[in-house]
């Protein structure tokens, strides 16, 4: 059976395509580009104030921007790899710290620069999830709410203002999950041909799909956030069998007599290869000035260690392996048990409404100034914002509900997104976790929060009095998270505060040290 793809696939009608196998996308195309643009670069406002003021004594960074700004800057000196890592602590693949070295490298080694590229990594993905909001509910004015939603996330204004890695494994966790949502699209769309031309049933399997671009992408995108954290194998997994059940759930509605096994025999393969080997070699890329350098940690690890060389196996890539495995002991021991308690740790339970923040700098004193007194306070908190964390656990089994019972594609693949960042940490919860780990997953709380906010707006051809009382109650929830975000906006950024704000900002004991 010759292969559907490309170009002609996608010259029918998008009316025609969504009339078989859903429901039509978003037709105010220019509209939803000037809201996305407007909301991008109102992010880029919220995420670059005041970046690269907050500094400890001596300009020097603060909390864990303490690992990871000084291994960019050795990275930039270098070419891109470390060969001295501070105090032997090896931790994280290089793609993170890369990305922190671009932004030294454009304006040097202070605040500003080594947090630029978190903060337009912070940019990039509110632009992300306006675009996979609007796609998953056809709507620009509910892409438009998911971007103001994760603008006013308290977790993700922090951790895009911060040196660390965790803003860049959410760009690309979201880039990945824009890009299979564009790939459901179009496969629907290619199948949608087949059954207009009245091929569907040729082949009990169904129709070869040709070349998926967009899946290959996502791949890319899975590829480089494993080259950031190891965590963005989580999603790497859960994606994969999205995709797959999206791509049996699509045969099964052209038609096909045996989707299920035709995704098995269609599907899996490519699969494989966009989600093993072009991830793979997406990650592999981002070690390439490792393998060219003569001095990067363990390039040469067979040789200095004494280590006795795998057949077959090229020195320089069990060297890179014996790298990876010193991140393995390292996270291995990063246990309550073994390491004692971090004042700051929490546990995945607390993460899903944000009880256990994190406090990353804290300043007061005569040389504070600003808030109209001689004591004045100067602090960053990373803290989901409360109008939006606390509502989801509710918000959260609804859609569980919808996913099981309505047989929703859209909660389940938000669900999957988020259960992929949360739910692995629960296997040891001995380690030593922290609330920021939650920084890739905090787009799809707003995503599930924005699926929540539809049904209760409620759909078109309801009464006039049910609308309106819907409309009331989404334009009130998120009047509740702007106002809340303004409210925290002070510990957010660090702005001299007095002592009564500072004590007003704590609601709850566990925010507390």
């Amino acid at each position: 059976m010759p292969a559907v793809g490309g170009a002609p696939a996608l010259q029918h009608r998008a009316e025609d395509t969504f009339a078989l196998i859903g429901r039509p996308p978003a037709t105010d195309r220019l509209r939803g580009w000037v809201v996305t643009a407007a909301l991008t670069a109102l992010a880029a406002l919220v995420r670059f104030t005041g970046l690269g003021r907050i500094t400890e004594d001596g300009g020097t960074p603060v909390f864990d921007e303490k690992h990871y700004v000084p291994q960019a800057w050795q990275m930039l000196r270098n070419g891109g790899f470390e060969d001295n890592p501070g105090y032997w602590l090896v931790v994280h693949p290089p793609l993170g710290k890369q990305l922190i070295a671009i932004g030294e490298a454009l304006f040097g080694y202070d605040g500003f620069g080594w947090r630029f590229s978190a903060a337009a990594a912070g940019v990039l993905t509110v632009f992300l999830v306006i675009r996979a909001a609007r796609r998953l509910t056809r709507s620009t004015l509910f892409g438009a709410l998911a971007g103001v939603l994760l603008i006013c996330d308290g977790l993700s204004q922090v951790q895009s203002r911060m040196g660390m890695l965790d803003a860049f494994s959410a760009v690309f966790v979201v880039a990945a999950f824009a890009t299979l949502l564009v790939d459901r699209d179009d496969v629907r769309a290619r199948m949608a041909r087949v059954v207009a031309e009245g091929r569907a049933g040729d082949d009990d399997y169904g129709p070869r799909l040709g070349v998926r671009w967009w899946r290959l992408a996502t791949g890319v995108l899975l590829g480089l956030g494993c080259a950031v954290k190891w965590s963005g194998v989580y999603w790497l997994l859960a994606f994969a069998v999205l995709m797959l059940v999206w791509d049996a759930t699509a045969r099964r509605s052209a038609g096909v007599l045996r989707p299920w096994a035709g995704t098995l025999r269609r599907d899996v393969l490519p699969a494989v290869w966009a989600f093993g080997v072009v991830a793979a070699v997406a990650y592999l890329a981002t070690w390439a000035p490792w393998f060219g350098s003569e001095t990067g940690y363990d390039r040469y690890a067979v040789e200095n260690d004494g280590l006795r060389p795998w057949p077959l196996v090229p020195e320089a890539l069990q060297g890179m392996f014996t790298y990876a495995e010193r991140v393995l002991q390292f996270h291995e021991s990063l246990t309550t048990q073994a390491q004692g308690a971090h004042p700051w740790e929490s546990k995945p339970w607390t993460w899903p409404m944000g009880l256990r923040p994190m406090l990353y700098h804290f300043e007061s004193g005569p040389q504070i100034v600003g808030c109209g007194t001689d004591d004045c306070i100067s602090s960053v908190m990373l803290i989901g914002t409360p109008a939006l964390w606390w509502p989801a656990p509710a918000v959260l089994l609804f859609g569980l509900w919808r996913a099981i019972t309505r047989m929703d594609w859209r909660w389940s693949a938000v669900l999957v997104g988020y259960g992929a960042g949360i739910l692995p940490w629960f296997v040891n919860v001995d380690r030593q976790m922290y609330f920021f780990y939650m920084t890739p997953v905090a787009p799809f709380l707003a995503l599930a929060t924005v699926l929540a906010m539809a049904e209760v707006l409620g759909r078109r051809g309801m009464t006039r009095e049910r609308r309106q009382t819907g409309l009331v109650v989404v334009g009130l929830w998120v009047g509740a998270v702007v106002a809340n975000f303004l409210w925290l906006w002070p510990i957010l950024v660090g702005a001299p505060i007095t002592q009564e704000m500072w004590e007003m900002q704590l609601w709850l004991p566990s925010w507390r040290q």
